[in-house]
C-alpha cells in the first residue's frame, strides 16, 4: 500500500443513484475507507443511508466511518467515527467504540491533536489546507503542522479541505497519511471514478 491513501467523504447531500456512484468510486482505485458526513440531517435518514451505503464500502474492504456520533455508529456496525471537536465527550466515545477507529478533527491546532492522541484516537485531522467550498473555513492549517506530527507521533494524520489532485503533491511530502476529499472526487467532471484515479495517480507522483 502507499504511504498516502485516499479517504473519502460523502457529498454533503446524496442525490439518487449515489449507491452506484459510490461503487464506481471505490472500484476505480485505492481508497481507505468511507466517512458518511449527512450534516443536520434525521437520525432516521443517516441511519437509511449506512444501511444502503455501508454494505458497498465493507464489500470492498474499505472502512466504513460516521461522522459525529459515535454511539450511532457502533449501534449501525460502522467501522468507526470521526468526530469534530464539539461532539461530545471524545474519552467516552473512545470507550463507547472500543476496538473500532475513532478520528478527531484538529483544524490547525498541535494541543488538541496531542489532547486527542493521549485519549486514544487512531487518527488525527488537521485542516483546512486549502480554501474548500464544502464548509466554512475557521482554521488554516500549514504543510509544516504535517511535518511536525510526523516527527513527533507515530499516530496517523489527515490532511482536509479543498484538496485536488492539482495541490495534493506538498501534503503528500510532508507526511500526511490520508487526504481527505470530497469535491476532488465526486465533483470530478468525469465522474467519481475518474476523480478517483486522478487522486491516487497525484499521491503516487508526489
Amino acid at each position: 500500500m502507499p504511504d498516502c491513501r485516499l479517504y473519502l467523504i460523502t457529498p454533503p447531500r446524496l442525490t439518487d443513484g449515489f449507491d452506484t456512484l459510490l461503487a464506481r468510486a471505490l472500484d476505480a482505485g485505492d481508497v481507505s475507507c468511507v466517512q458518511l458526513r449527512l450534516k443536520d440531517a434525521p437520525a432516521d435518514e443517516v441511519a437509511r443511508a449506512v444501511e444502503r451505503l455501508m454494505p458497498i464500502t465493507q464489500s470492498r474492504g474499505v472502512a466504513f466511518l460516521l461522522n459525529d456520533d459515535a454511539e450511532t455508529a457502533k449501534r449501525l456496525g460502522c467501522d468507526g467515527a470521526h468526530l469534530g471537536q464539539t461532539d461530545g465527550d471524545h474519552a467516552a466515545a473512545r470507550a463507547t467504540l472500543d476496538s473500532h477507529i475513532l478520528g478527531i478533527t484538529c483544524h490547525a491546532s498541535r494541543h488538541l491533536a496531542m489532547t486527542a492522541g493521549e485519549i486514544g484516537a487512531d487518527y488525527v485531522a488537521f485542516g483546512a489546507f486549502f480554501p474548500t467550498t464544502t464548509k466554512e473555513t475557521e482554521h488554516v492549517a500549514t504543510v509544516e503542522l504535517l511535518e511536525w506530527w510526523r516527527e513527533m507521533m507515530e499516530i496517523p494524520c489527515v490532511a482536509i479541505g479543498g484538496i485536488t489532485a492539482e495541490n495534493c503533491a506538498p501534503l503528500v511530502r510532508a507526511g500526511a497519511d490520508f487526504l481527505a476529499v470530497v469535491g476532488a472526487v465526486w465533483n470530478h467532471p468525469d465522474g467519481p471514478d475518474a476523480g478517483v484515479q486522478a487522486m491516487n495517480k497525484a499521491i503516487a507522483e508526489a
